[in-house]
């Protein structure tokens, strides 16, 4: 369908530009249900792969240009290393040991490393908000991911849990940095799509990166991995078949489809979104709790990424707002 003969009202509508965050978030609630039956590493090929052809059959069908050079296959196949094969995999893994909306928070805290990898790579401006918002974050990533006791002993003064030197293991028996692995390997793919993109159609560079990125999960699956399918049962598949049809083809197919209308301020702003659905089905459905130490991290993650992502429309208003007030003042000291 042609772009233009979209009525401007249809990319306006709430559920719409709220669909792709409740996909995202659910997703990740009914992938934490099935987990406990399955293997991560059979979950992850099965999120990607269907989903992956599903989009390369869409993009066959809007007529996109297919066309893939050397160089093109060369950027595709390691964006499909990164944020497919690494992302999904430590994204699964993850989930086995954290539950779904504290790994959802952790996963979006990507835009932080995206920050500073584009101030790097491609001179972006961060701004005043956009380092308050990346140490706003980096506070609401350590709330979250080290263990409680940890938090409440550094408040104390007391360091003794970093000599003991059970510190690493602890670290590693939870879910929480495979989770901030995830959100690295997710936002260097979001770097890397800038590549990719030059020399392949988006919409197919998404498609062909998710197959690409799943075969090897399946891979690893068949090699260490005993019959992950066997105790799924069909309650487990539809929440497989949700994960990987709505929360992968068609959210991404939704995300395309407004960032093409023009529509990238709202969806940056809504960002957020995804942790929140995650958070409220994840209590819902299977019972996640979080602590009130995890709760005010998650506050500010949330803080922290609507701060990065509309940095520049809010130094916008600030500066307006100082502006009027300054011609305010001066308007009464002339009178």
């Amino acid at each position: 369908m042609d772009s233009t003969s979209t009525p401007p009202t249809a990319t306006r509508n709430p559920a719409v530009l709220i669909a792709p965050f409740f996909l995202w978030g659910t997703a990740m609630v009914a992938m934490k249900g099935a987990m406990p039956h399955t293997a991560p590493f059979f979950m992850a090929g099965m999120r990607l792969v269907p989903a992956g052809l599903v989009v390369l059959l869409v993009s066959l069908g809007l007529g996109r240009p297919q066309a893939i050079g050397r160089r093109g296959w060369a950027w595709l196949l390691l964006f499909a290393l990164v944020d497919g094969t690494l992302f999904q995999g430590f994204l699964a893994a993850g989930l086995q040991r954290t539950g779904a909306g504290l790994g959802s928070v952790m996963i979006d805290s990507q835009p932080l490393a995206v920050a500073v990898m584009a101030r790097g790579l491609f001179g972006e401006h961060i701004g005043a908000l956009g380092w308050i918002g990346l140490v706003w974050g980096i506070a609401g990533i350590s709330l979250l991911g080290l263990p409680d006791e940890w938090i409440l002993s550094l408040l104390h003064g007391d360091t003794t849990w970093l000599t003991e030197g059970t510190a690493l293991n602890t670290l590693l028996q939870g879910g929480e940095w495979l989770m901030l692995l995830a959100a690295l390997s997710m936002a260097t793919g979001t770097i890397l799509i800038r590549y990719v993109c030059r020399h392949v159609d988006p919409i197919v560079a998404t498609g062909w990166h998710m197959v690409l990125g799943g075969l090897p999960l399946f891979g690893l699956s068949a090699l260490g991995e005993v019959q992950p399918w066997q105790a799924l049962t069909l309650v487990d598949w539809g929440a497989i078949a949700y994960s990987t049809l709505l929360g992968s083809a068609l959210a991404y197919g939704i995300f395309f489809f407004l960032a093409a209308q023009g529509n990238l301020t709202s969806l940056s702003a809504l960002t957020f979104l995804t942790p929140v659905f995650a958070l409220l089905f994840g209590n819902l459905f299977l019972g996640e709790t979080l602590t009130s130490l995890q709760w005010v991290g998650v506050s500010f993650t949330l803080v922290s990424i609507y701060l990065i992502n509309q940095r520049d429309s809010l130094t916008q208003k600030l500066r307006r707002w100082m502006l009027a007030y300054e011609a305010a003042v001066s308007r009464v000291e002339s009178d």
